[in-house]
């Protein structure tokens, strides 16, 4: 079976555990997470199965939408509630108005340093190991963009907080800032990931019924195609002769493709998804990126 699995992942299970769940019931050797939630986050984790793993790269690169409860007053080692208390405060004078108006200076295209308990690598080795080993690294900064950061609601010490953005983006490390900036610190109590890309919430399955699903045999029913991720995208159909010169590689010639269009989808005459086209260097020419068939 190839395709992708909207997975509602509930909190304390790591991303990873999730994908060797679905390994185990679907018998499928390559099952990969499109975008790690942090094992107390909850909500949409896409799970890509057999060849649905080439294109991960495009679910990674898409928007995602957060629920997050930050708490005012309290700064955590991790920057959530997973870890040691760093410092306590009293936020008792922060009132909405002063939040509203730190709240602006985290909108749009921020620089953003991500937090010593995460995945990122310092000379290929994660930085969570280090910070269990009690070893601080200077980390670099990094851009990432911010496109809709609403506060729902105040209700002190805890504002609950909306937010679009890119990928790589922090919501621990914005919390974190955002209690910096206030002078009273904060830590991200909560966090629900409600969207993917294209996958929303209340189309994901949670665990307990996909286990179910895979007892009885109807979990297919619940398996998104893989070109669902790339709708956005322009399509063509070939015929049998073009087809064979995608699955080995060869370039084609998409004259009237748009300048600022960098991706195709390629169909057979029979309907199927045959893969993806990329725009090679010279003017005109695509090249295969993924093939699929």
């Amino acid at each position: 079976m190839d395709g992708i699995l909207n997975i509602n992942k509930p909190p304390g299970k790591t991303s990873f555990s999730i994908v060797a769940t679905v390994k185990r019931l679907s018998r499928e050797r390559r099952v990969g997470h499109a975008g790690t939630l942090d094992p107390d986050a909850s909500g949409v984790l896409p799970v890509c199965l057999g060849r649905g793993t080439r294109i991960v790269e495009f679910l990674l690169n898409d928007t995602k939408t957060y629920l997050a409860h930050i708490e005012l007053g309290t700064t955590t080692d991790t920057y959530d509630g997973s870890g040691q208390i760093a410092r306590k405060s009293d936020p008792s004078g922060i009132n909405q108005t002063q939040l509203e108006s730190a709240l602006e200076a985290y909108r749009g295209s921020i620089q953003q340093t991500p937090p010593m308990f995460s995945a990122v690598k310092h000379r290929g080795q994660p930085l969570y190991e280090l910070a269990r080993a009690g070893v601080q690294i200077e980390r670099k900064s990094r851009t990432v963009i911010i496109y809709r950061l609403e506060l729902l609601s105040w209700q002190p010490p805890l504002a609950t907080l909306e937010i679009d953005c890119s990928k790589g983006t922090y919501i621990r490390s914005l919390a974190h800032d955002l209690g910096q900036s206030l002078g009273c610190g904060a830590y991200l109590k909560s966090l629900v990931r409600t969207r993917c890309g294209l996958f929303h919430i209340i189309n994901a399955i949670p665990l307990p019924q996909l286990e179910e699903a895979f007892r009885y045999g109807y979990w297919q029913h619940f398996v998104y195609p893989i070109d669902i991720v790339l709708q956005h995208h322009g399509a063509i159909i070939v015929n049998k002769t073009t087809e064979d010169i995608i699955k080995t590689g060869g370039a084609l010639s998409l004259e009237h493709r748009a300048d600022d269009v960098h991706h195709c989808r390629a169909y057979t005459l029979d309907g199927n998804f045959l893969g993806v086209l990329r725009r090679g260097h010279r003017k005109g020419l695509w090249q295969p990126h993924k093939v699929l068939l």
